[in-house]
């Protein structure tokens, strides 16, 4: 895939940052104790046993995973896809312009990447991956284990996140694009814009060979917002120092 060919550029990317302040938590959320964490790691690696552990990446554990791995290759999980259904109001989104991020919806395909884990430190990779994507009592139905198919032809089992469940963040039906893209292209909080992430993600996917359709579609939809977005702002600076004059 010819990264020349792609729409969302880092220019754009920066136009999307501005500072946010973390609001914290949102009122009612039960965060994930130390002692939770210890008991779900622990069945996990009893669930794993003695085969291979991997962990299927197809957003940001791809370019950011947070844990340590000593191999990866590329895999596709078949019945699900990529949607922007999970609604955040911290981190790339704030109260005032909540954000979008990624998760895998039923339905499709989804080409990724899976990294595997050192046998003997599964059970240290399996709570840093946990403490990464895994914060609060709501989440806890939406990791589970996926049966994958690498280029090679073989089926394995992997860790994967944010892959269905009952958060009540997640949103259904699945958006179309058209009312992603103008979320993606505004929506910044104290960890950086989502339409950084959507950029992260589809560059790093082509480092892959991995060249999703609605990734591709997204990316160009969200820069034409942006510019749009940044064009209309400067128009009315414009006139405001016109009237000013």
């Amino acid at each position: 895939m010819p990264m020349s060919a792609m729409s969302l550029t880092q220019e754009l990317v920066d136009l999307c940052f501005r500072e946010e302040i973390d609001p914290g938590l949102p009122s009612g959320w039960q965060p994930l104790s130390d002692a939770d964490y210890a008991a779900i790691t622990e069945r996990l690696v009893m669930e794993i046993g003695d085969e291979p552990l991997w962990i299927f990446a197809y957003g940001s554990l791809i370019w950011k995973p947070g844990f340590d791995s000593i191999a990866s290759r590329r895999a596709t999980a078949y019945g699900w896809h990529r949607s922007f259904s999970l609604r955040i109001e911290r981190g790339r989104g704030s109260p005032d312009q909540p954000g979008l991020m990624m998760m895998l919806s039923r339905g499709g395909r989804c080409d990724g990447v899976i990294y595997r884990v050192a046998d003997e430190d599964k059970r240290n990779q399996i709570e840093k991956a946990l403490r990464r994507e895994v914060s609060h009592q709501d989440s806890l139905s939406t990791f589970r284990w996926l049966p994958v198919r690498t280029t090679e032809g073989e089926t394995v089992r992997a860790l994967t996140f944010w892959v269905g469940g009952n958060s009540p963040r997640i949103l259904r039906p699945v958006l179309p694009l058209e009312e992603v893209a103008p979320v993606l292209a505004r929506a910044c909080g104290h960890r950086g814009s989502c339409a950084e992430y959507l950029y992260n993600t589809v560059v790093h996917l082509a480092e892959f060979g991995i060249r999703d359709r609605n990734l591709w579609r997204l990316q160009d939809m969200v820069a034409r917002e942006i510019r749009a977005l940044h064009e209309d702002r400067a128009g009315a600076r414009e006139s405001d120092g016109k009237t000013l004059g």
